[in-house]
């Protein structure tokens, strides 16, 4: 009776003491969490209960199981597992934990700053991300050192293997050297300011917004939804432009050809009465001039302000349509027209064209294509 119970004494003692620690945990963390809304913090560390309690039955479970005596002659199996388990769980709590904090920061960082300099915020959040995988990727490797350590095997091996390392390294840099030219490019992207995340640009000829950067690969989202991946060593050899880069507000162009009749003191006048109808555009400047003549038409420009690049696209598109709406309502002469009307001839016109030698051209027809004998 007493071999039934013992184990089954341990192995729930376990379990239920977990539960009520995690429980237990949990509610000081929701009612910190109540208590604090200016932080969230609290809540965010809730985000790692399942790795605590893993961590933590592991723990119980480890420590006490040479006196359930179950299993004798599996123990030392059973002891190994559990210790995997419980580095594997300790590395996974560690990466919650330190995801709550960089958060915590960045959010009351974002939340001071959003409004005053949006640009170093989207700085900062592309930092943050970074350094969060690198954070993830250094624990990451740690627990798996120390799980591979576990075994006697590894450890009997760890001094060849060190032997050896200076010669792995050497192999290993120059087998991912374009990994990392690629890791180092997303340190210089992160911490040079180059480009952050939520940035518009254009790669390539594609216009986007700047969705995601690791270590490696860079995403951006174009504006009909697509998704461009490319290396993030592109962003360090390659020109690009970042619309984004230090100020938001950015000056567009609309081009117009029109008769050389066309009202342009007008044309500017409704131009004014069109900005101001609308939202996109932000007030600071307008303008409109002719700037290019051809034998036919005009062309006049248009200069209107915004304070991001989703804005001028929308003043731009919306001044665009209304000018032509007026002017084929208002103006229909001011559009480019293609002359169809017969030629004013010159007084002296007969209906022959004369020739230098005073010959009519009709004396010079010859027949089929044979040229005259001489």
């Amino acid at each position: 009776m007493e071999n039934l119970l013992r184990p089954l004494i341990v192995v729930g003692g376990s379990v239920v003491l977990t539960l009520v620690i995690g429980w237990a945990t949990d509610f000081l963390l929701r009612k910190a969490d109540e208590r604090h809304h200016d932080t969230p913090l609290w809540g965010l560390l809730r985000r790692g209960r399942i790795p605590y309690q893993l961590v933590l039955l592991a723990a119980l479970l480890r420590g006490s199981y040479d006196e359930a005596q179950l299993l004798e002659s599996r123990r030392e199996g059973i002891g190994q597992t559990l210790t995997l388990v419980l580095i594997g769980s300790t590395a996974w709590l560690v990466i919650r934990i330190a995801a709550a904090i960089v958060e915590t920061s960045y959010s009351r960082y974002a939340s001071a700053r959003a409004h005053r300099d949006p640009a170093r915020v989207r700085r900062v959040r592309t930092q943050v991300t970074l350094i969060m995988r690198v954070v993830s990727a250094i624990v990451g490797v740690v627990a798996a050192a120390s799980m591979l350590l576990t075994f006697p095997a590894f450890r009997a091996a760890g001094a060849s293997l060190l032997a050896s390392a200076g010669i792995l390294g050497i192999v290993a840099g120059v087998a991912a050297q374009s990994t990392l030219s690629n890791m180092f490019a997303g340190f210089q992207i992160a911490f040079g300011d180059m480009v952050r995340i939520g940035d518009t640009v254009v790669v390539d000829g594609e216009w986007g917004t700047v969705e995601e950067i690791t270590l490696t690969f860079l995403t951006v989202r174009t504006w009909d939804e697509r998704r461009i991946t490319m290396p993030v060593s592109y962003f360090t050899s390659k020109p690009f432009e970042n619309w984004s880069r230090g100020t938001p507000q950015m000056t567009g162009t609309v081009f117009w050809h029109v008769d050389h009749t066309a009202p342009v003191e007008a044309m500017r006048e409704k131009l004014r009465d069109i900005l101001r109808e609308c939202p996109a555009w932000d007030g600071r400047a307008y303008d409109l001039s002719v700037t290019d003549t051809t034998p036919n038409t005009m062309q006049v420009r248009a200069l209107v302000t915004a304070k991001d690049a989703d804005d001028i696209w929308t003043a731009r598109v919306t001044v665009r349509e209304q000018m032509l709406r007026w002017l084929s309502e208002e103006h229909p002469y001011a559009l480019p027209r293609v002359n169809t009307a017969d030629a004013v001839l010159p007084p002296s016109w007969n209906g022959h064209r004369p020739s230098p030698d005073g010959v009519p051209n009709q004396q010079r027809r010859f027949h089929g294509s044979a040229r005259p004998e001489r």
